[in-house]
């Protein structure tokens, strides 16, 4: 842990009470965790079937490799889930991406020594061999080889997404992200439609009519992420500048409300353990598997993204079915990362980016394995409990509560 056990347990009492503030990030009252709770409620909405369904949906799509027609294809579908879902006030953020284009840094610098990995983590234990998958022959499924054998073209990119609209503060915002596109010749089922899928299924509860939040919230399905966070860095670039910018003036409308906090999500179904000496790893989900929550102790606002972390930490501690959280320092090679030096910005992993899935953690990682039906539900009930944790922080966060009839 990155904070003593006395001060984590005072930080996770301030959390609780409503009074740790700290740059922008303002953490709200919480409710009593029994049925007069409303958030539990929500969390209570959440469904594992629709959930998995949501990720086989989006495993259609092959890959979802940036610059082709599948990936294009698979923002419209999206868009369509959003809105059928309730989730109605849709936009695209446009930009351009070419792939001669050199690629950004991903994660802050660190020290290259033989026990760096990305982000600052340090290497510890068994390490396997990573890497991204270039050749189609390794996919043995013909028909999915051949959804993914459109070569990417620069060009223009699109992205999706929606917002809830806060009843009280629409000019204030919580964003909650996951990248839609992949690469290594599967399904990018794990990596990132695990992720995406969450999102979601968030956007579905939250945009249910009887539920009233305080505070907008924008879902955003981020595209290029695999090529350096692109489409992340082109959000920053292009809407940074009109955060809280009533427009027209006097409509109570806010394009971009101000940013209080930024949630990301990647690959959250697969937490088997450390890999053997032999480089294999368990087939089954670990019993003691955890939803990774990592800041970045090196940004600008760590102070106010290790409060953000806590929270969600706390609401694991109260809203999860399964598996408990753990929070790190280190986050990196996520949409996050762009956000990181002007709002409080963590991710949601199945394992910390550097020290564990930079190890080998998952064997899949971009890989042609990583398709649906390498997961079992042990798998996908991770990923519902990282749900349940943003959900239960989000709500608490934005002041959601349900409106009665």
């Amino acid at each position: 842990m990155y904070k003593p056990a006395a001060t984590m347990i005072a930080t996770l009492m301030l959390v609780s009470a409503g009074l740790a503030q700290t740059g922008p990030v303002a953490v709200g009252a919480t409710s009593p965790a029994g049925s007069s709770d409303p958030v539990r409620t929500l969390v209570e909405r959440l469904d594992l079937e629709k959930y998995k369904s949501t990720i086989k949906g989006l495993t259609r799509f092959g890959d979802r490799r940036q610059g082709t027609d599948r990936n294009r294809a698979a923002v419209d579908w999206i868009e369509t889930q959003l809105e059928s879902d309730g989730c109605s006030n849709t936009a695209r953020l446009r930009y351009e991406y070419f792939p001669a284009d050199p690629p950004l840094p991903s994660g802050p610098a660190i020290a290259h020594n033989a026990d760096a990995l990305p982000g600052g983590a340090r290497a510890r234990g068994i390490r396997a061999h990573t890497g991204v998958n270039t050749d189609p022959l390794l996919q043995p499924d013909e028909k999915l080889r051949a959804l993914n054998s459109q070569p990417t073209e620069g060009g223009p990119r699109e992205e999706v997404y929606c917002t809830k609209i806060g009843a009280t503060h629409p000019e204030e915002m919580y964003i909650v992200g996951a990248h839609m596109d992949g690469h290594g010749w599967g399904e990018a089922a794990n990596d990132d439609g695990s992720g995406t899928a969450l999102v979601m299924e968030l956007a579905r509860v939250l945009s249910s009519p009887d539920v009233r939040t305080e505070r907008s919230i924008r879902f955003v399905l981020w595209n290029n992420e695999e090529t350096g966070l692109n489409g992340a860095r082109a959000y920053v670039a292009q809407r940074a500048s009109l955060q809280g910018k009533e427009d027209p003036a006097k409509s109570g409308r806010f394009p971009e409300p101000k940013w209080l906090g930024m949630i990301q999500h990647d690959m959250m179904l697969f937490d088997h353990g450390m890999p053997r000496a032999d480089g294999t790893v368990a087939k089954e989900q670990r019993p003691e598997a955890d939803v990774n929550i990592e800041f970045q102790s090196a940004a600008k606002l760590a102070d106010g993204a290790q409060k953000l972390a806590w929270a969600l930490y706390a609401a694991n501690e109260t809203y999860a079915s399964d598996y408990p959280a753990a929070v790190a320092p280190h986050m990196t090679n996520t949409d996050s990362t762009p956000f990181m030096d002007l709002v409080p910005a963590i991710s949601l992993r199945e394992n910390e980016r550097g020290r564990e899935i930079g190890a080998g953690w998952d064997p899949h990682w971009h890989q042609p394995s990583d398709v649906y039906a390498t997961f079992t539900d042990q798998d996908f009930r991770l990923g519902l409990n990282a749900a349940q944790t943003t959900l239960g922080a989000i709500g608490r966060l934005a002041g959601a509560t349900l409106i009665r009839n």
